[in-house]
């Protein structure tokens, strides 16, 4: 058994790690293997409020530094995660699960973050209006809009701590920052470099444990003055509601239940490998992979050839092994969903074209194999829900009218993928899909200098580029008579 050293306690408060006041622990569990592989901190409610506290008393002098000096520790960061990367992406394998070139992808992937946020920092401008009236003169100034709780998930644990801590900090406001359960290891690796980098104490907080009670205590607390949340609809929704009693900024982040439209003037190879790696990266468990796929009636069997074909070659295993391709899924409750999806689909008439051997005798963890479904219908929970499991559906359509349709039909709105040798499809269909993200034969679009996020219920506000550094600032208009 593989343990992570746990020397240093899990919560991290004005630059001091402490233990929770209760010295409550909560295991953190290999799902490759269902061993502990170290214990956190457990805290909850009165470690947030000493967070929060911490967060507000460093934001004056934080905010106030020079861009270039919070630019500078930004880089030390970046360039620390790089020089780390394979320790890094061991940890994020062993509380994760995805296989350890992913994990070392995500490290990359992280740093690359901050170091486009380092130099957001020196890159936030203001706005001179010229004045209907000549004896005005009026300025518009950006301003850090103060403290700051983001609460990350479990699937990119470091990825998605980067991203929005990047630009917080970068635009001067102050974090205290909620992991997900499952993935603390990663998150308190990333506090320990910005600690390292020289980040002053209580510019960035870290409180592991008890969600609901952290949660509810930066809802509460009227200086936290914004949420940025990565997850589930269900709960984005909440904060949305209770963050209206002080008014607080959100960015939400939400679910997606991404199509793909596969054309009959696509090359099916690179269509294929494309669809393959977006459905089973991360074992499906991602918020823009592929959760239903549409293919054009004329080249149905040819796909569905190429596709299970590659879908055959994966392999299931631990991510920290050699030659694993897919890893296990984050929980059993992961593995009900994928299973309850199968189940509804199968009874709806639902043909399994492939389903993968788990290996019973070897793998002991949270695994489920990649399968792959022919004649499903609209009615089927998988083309409905995000499944956010190995399971990828394949339909047919005849006509772009219907595929876009059937694309569309939906209340989420993060991400959708073309496949496609017309331009002028590419962009006539771009335009009309209403998704936040639209990939033209490209699955992979998270970049740091890009804006990245949904519309409809898949959230509010963007994280990436010049556009995630906006959402933490305020515009102050400022005007004067000479």
């Amino acid at each position: 058994m593989v343990r992570y050293d746990s020397s240093i306690q899990s919560i991290f408060v004005d630059g001091k790690w402490c233990s929770a006041y209760s010295n409550q622990t909560e295991a953190v569990y290999n799902p490759a293997t269902l061993e502990a592989i170290t214990e956190v901190s457990y805290g909850g409610q009165k470690e947030t409020i000493e967070a929060v506290k911490a967060a507000k008393m460093a934001f004056p002098e934080w905010s106030e530094l020079s861009p270039r000096k919070r630019s500078n520790i930004l880089y030390k960061a970046s360039e620390y995660m790089l020089e780390d990367v394979d320790r890094l992406g061991t940890i994020l394998t062993m509380e994760q699960g995805k296989p350890l070139k992913e994990a070392k992808g995500e490290v990359k992937g992280a740093a690359s973050f901050l170091r486009w946020y380092a130099e957001e920092a020196n890159r936030l401008y203001g706005e001179w209006i010229p004045s209907s009236n000549t004896r005005n003169r009026l300025l518009v100034i950006p301003q850090p809009i103060g403290v700051v709780g983001a609460i990350t998930p479990w699937n990119f644990p470091s990825s998605m701590i980067t991203r929005k801590i990047g630009p917080a900090l970068a635009a001067g406001c102050t974090v205290v920052l909620k992991p997900a359960p499952e993935t603390p290891l990663s998150a308190i690796e990333i506090i320990k470099i910005l600690e390292k980098a020289g980040i002053p104490k209580g510019v960035v907080n870290l409180v592991t444990g008890n969600a609901e009670e952290i949660g509810r205590e930066f809802l509460s607390n009227k200086d936290v003055r914004m949420i940025t949340f990565t997850g589930s609809t269900k709960v984005g929704k909440y904060l949305m509601k209770e963050s209206a009693e002080h008014v607080k900024k959100v960015s939400l982040e939400l679910g997606g239940h991404a199509p793909i439209l596969v054309f009959d003037d696509a090359d099916l190879d690179v269509a294929a490998e494309l669809t393959l790696g977006s459905k089973f990266r991360n074992s499906g468990q991602t918020c823009i992979c592929a959760n239903r796929v549409y293919v054009q009636s004329s080249i149905w069997e040819a796909f569905n050839e190429k596709l299970t074909e590659k879908v055959k070659e994966l392999k299931l295993g631990n991510g920290l092994d050699d030659g694993t391709t897919m890893g296990p899924l984050i929980n059993q409750q992961a593995i009900e969903k994928a299973e309850d999806h199968l189940k509804d689909a199968t009874s709806k008439g639902a043909e399994v074209l492939f389903e993968g051997e788990k290996q019973k005798n070897d793998l002991q963890g949270y695994f489920y194999p990649p399968t792959v479904l022919g004649n499903v219908s609209g009615d089927m929970k998988v083309m409905n829900e995000e499944t956010f499991g190995p399971i990828i559906p394949l339909q047919p359509f005849d006509d772009e009218k219907t595929a876009m349709n059937w694309a569309n039909d939906t209340d989420y709105g993060l991400a959708a993928y073309i496949f496609t040798e017309n331009y002028r499809r590419s962009v006539r269909v771009s335009e009309k899909l209403e998704y936040g993200i639209v990939g033209i034969n490209e699955v992979f679009p998270a970049r740091a200098e890009a804006p990245f996020g949904g519309i409809k219920q898949s959230g509010i506000g963007k994280e990436g580029g010049h556009y995630g550094i906006e959402e933490f600032v305020e515009h102050k208009y400022i005007a004067s008579s000479i």
